[in-house]
């Protein structure tokens, strides 16, 4: 992109919200960090075989850290066997058996989810603190509407943004009491403008990364637009630096949906992004067809492509201006291709899909090929 685009371009640039960098194995979360994708597995997590499966899907998907759920001793046990059968850091999720986060860190945890409003007193959050040290975990307070202290619940009259900060900045004293200041903090709840606003009140009063999510959005559809509502408002004003979408579907189904909002915001790069028309009946080639099979067959790139499918002239060049590859339908059963933006030779309806597969993954072996020259010349 030449340096004219890129200054038009400045307007669209996010600023985000500064804080200190903390780590969740070997990802960076905060700081100049690349926002965090996470998911959660639905396995029974004493069922390594299956457990393990998911990971990996998710992994593939492009996961930068899995929490998995450690309600019992068989599940921390497990991880013994699970954390060295996956490449990401994964999360133990504990609630009401503090014991189970000093068993989880033990097995090999990089992150202890726990919840204030469920973990208990003082005293079982320090062994937590003192577990999450020896092993060198990280740890997520992860506050949520649902569950919040009774205190809290009788003081305010039912859950509210200043109730969940209350209970998170509760949690922080302890935390900080015993010089322990590798955390993170979430403040979730399945009401957009509740979650919105504890976290805009939470931003302001903590220097630490922030997790983000819509807890129980719901199923795929309902779930990915109230999820795209709520997190997109809290990153598009710099708040959020490792999330979750949190959808009632197949968890590889969140990390696809996460990435998706962070590239349409301009955060993250990762796959193809493909830019297509509703289609009316201007349309020369079935859009709607063609991008549902170019969205499986280019499933498989990681690099950052753009490509527009456009069914006719009308936004067709103009679109195809700004992306790495492009296809606008014309007439006769042919439309044409533009690469870099510029019209660049015909090629017939019949032929099209096969033709862009090809030139996709080939602009997707430069930029790996790029990619891997920058880390040679750096190291």
């Amino acid at each position: 992109m030449n340096q004219d685009k890129q200054n038009v371009r400045a307007w669209r640039r996010i600023k985000r919200r500064p804080c200190r960098q903390i780590y969740v194995g070997s990802v960076p979360i905060g700081g100049d960090a690349p926002i965090a994708v996470q998911s959660m597995t639905n396995t029974p997590t004493a069922n390594v075989k299956d457990t393990i499966k998911q990971i990996q899907d998710l992994e593939v998907a492009g996961a930068d850290i899995v929490r998995v759920s450690c309600p019992d001793e068989a599940s921390t046990e497990a991880l013994r066997k699970i954390v060295p059968a996956v490449s990401v850091p994964l999360i133990a999720d504990i609630h009401f058996h503090y014991k189970h986060a000093i068993e989880a860190a033990a097995a090999g945890a990089a992150c202890l989810r726990i919840n204030p409003g469920n973990i208990g007193n003082k005293a079982r959050v320090r062994e937590v603190i003192q577990a999450a040290r020896d092993y060198n975990c990280s740890i997520r307070i992860g506050v949520n509407a649902g569950s919040l202290e009774k205190h809290l619940l009788e003081k305010y009259k039912g859950p509210c943004p200043q109730a969940m900060v209350d209970s998170a900045l509760a949690h922080v004293a302890i935390l900080q009491e015993h010089d322990f200041h590798n955390y993170k903090i979430s403040v979730k709840a399945s009401d957009v403008f509740l979650t919105v606003e504890a976290y805009r009140q939470l931003a302001q009063a903590v220097d630490c990364p922030l997790h983000i999510g819509i807890t129980e959005a719901g199923s795929l559809r309902s779930g990915t637009v109230k999820s795209s509502i709520g997190l997109g408002l809290l990153l598009w004003e710099g708040i959020g630096d490792t999330l979750r979408v949190s959808l009632s579907s197949d968890p590889v189904d969140e990390v696809t949906i996460g990435f998706e909002l962070l590239k349409s915001l301009g955060l993250r790069h990762r796959g193809v992004t493909i830019i297509s028309c509703p289609s009316c009946a201007r349309q020369g080639f079935d859009v709607i067809e063609t991008v549902q099979i170019l969205e499986k067959r280019l499933a498989h790139i990681t690099e950052p492509v753009t490509l527009s499918i456009i069914g006719c002239v009308v936004n067709g060049p103009g679109e195809a201006r700004e992306t790495d590859l492009g296809f606008t339908g014309g007439g006769r059963g042919a439309g044409m291709v533009y690469i870099a933006g510029a019209a660049d030779h015909k090629m017939s309806n019949e032929d099209m899909i096969e033709h862009l597969v090809g030139l996709v993954e080939n602009k997707a072996a430069e930029l790996r090929a790029q990619n891997n020259r920058g880390e040679h010349a750096a190291n």
